[in-house]
């Protein structure tokens, strides 16, 4: 009888979630692709009454982040919330899990194993399955962060490309700058590792105040990570591009979005006033930005789907 009653209650909570999600402007299904290591694993969003348009890839940034924008410290549904925004303005759009998050963990199968490129090509990946689905007339690559210079990478069969927070520099550049605010000892030991990375050259012995960062298994990650350039690789995108950039973002800066625009001048380079990394408006403090990063009840800057939209319908 127990069991009767719990399977009673969950058909009901489930017949709720669906008859919710039917209720809006949009539906959204699990979708999955096949890679050949593993099967990576998605949703797509398609606004109601959708028949043939246009469809945006999103690419998560950098670390532990699922398909939703989300980690397991930090739940702020960035890009669950902007993929409903795409779909209220009648835009379709795919996010995922990159290998090794998530739903797609199986897809990697050893961190030694993993190479920058990799994600490169499971993206291209998803763009060939939108490509050959004939309900998508035009196709947007959207990289949010790290995402940003998969995106660019992946975005040649693409008819657009828009960077969120994306660097322009390469990613040692990137972690001397984070790293020039600490101790100069820090330093001292963290620079010399980065340069030989650089170098395409491993390093045996590293510090254990830098294991997180520098451990013998992220190094080869590391070593293709950094042999691109954003603004290099974008420039040789030749594609229509919408470069955006909050204001408020603690991560990345305004001169990033900046280095980007130079290289591709007829880009088109959007500053969001009050916006920070995880496209949250943020009136107040740090203490304010960092709070935003666990509220996924916070909005995503209407600024932003605003010149999302006027881009991609255009």
């Amino acid at each position: 009888m127990k069991a009767k009653i719990i399977f009673a209650i969950t058909f009901l909570l489930t017949l709720t979630h669906v008859l919710g999600q039917t209720s809006t402007s949009f539906t959204e299904t699990e979708t999955e692709l096949k890679t050949a290591t593993g099967t990576l694993y998605g949703t797509l969003t398609l606004p109601k009454k959708f028949k043939k348009g246009p469809v945006a890839l999103l690419i998560a940034g950098s670390g532990p982040t699922d398909r939703n924008g989300n980690n397991v410290a930090m739940e702020n549904n960035s890009l669950k919330n902007l993929a409903h925004d795409l779909a209220n303005k009648g835009i379709a759009s795919l996010r995922y899990d990159k290998r090794g998050i998530a739903a797609s963990k199986d897809a990697m199968t050893k961190e030694e194993d993993l190479r920058f490129d990799d994600l490169i090509m499971d993206a291209k990946g998803w763009i060939s399955q939108l490509k050959n689905d004939k309900r998508f007339k035009k196709i947007v690559v959207i990289g949010h962060s790290e995402g940003s210079l998969i995106g660019m990478l992946a975005a040649k069969e693409a008819h657009q490309f828009v960077s969120l927070a994306g660097v322009g520099q390469s990613a040692d550049k990137t972690l001397k700058e984070q790293l020039s605010s600490q101790p100069q000892m820090l330093r001292d030991i963290a620079y010399p590792i980065l340069d030989s990375l650089k170098a395409g050259k491993t390093v045996d012995k590293v510090n254990p105040m830098l294991q997180s960062l520098f451990r013998k298994s992220v190094q080869p990650y590391l070593i293709s990570w950094f042999k691109y350039d954003p603004a290099q690789e974008l420039k040789n995108l030749n594609k229509p591009t919408l470069i955006i950039q909050g204001d408020k973002d603690i991560q990345v800066g305004i001169t990033d979005a900046e280095l980007l625009a130079k290289a591709v001048p007829t880009s088109k380079l959007v500053i969001i006033e009050k916006m920070n990394h995880i496209f949250k408006i943020i009136e107040g403090d740090k203490k304010e930005n960092l709070a935003s990063y666990k509220d996924p009840n916070i909005p995503n800057a209407p600024k932003l789907i605003e010149e999302l939209s006027k881009f991609i319908l255009k």
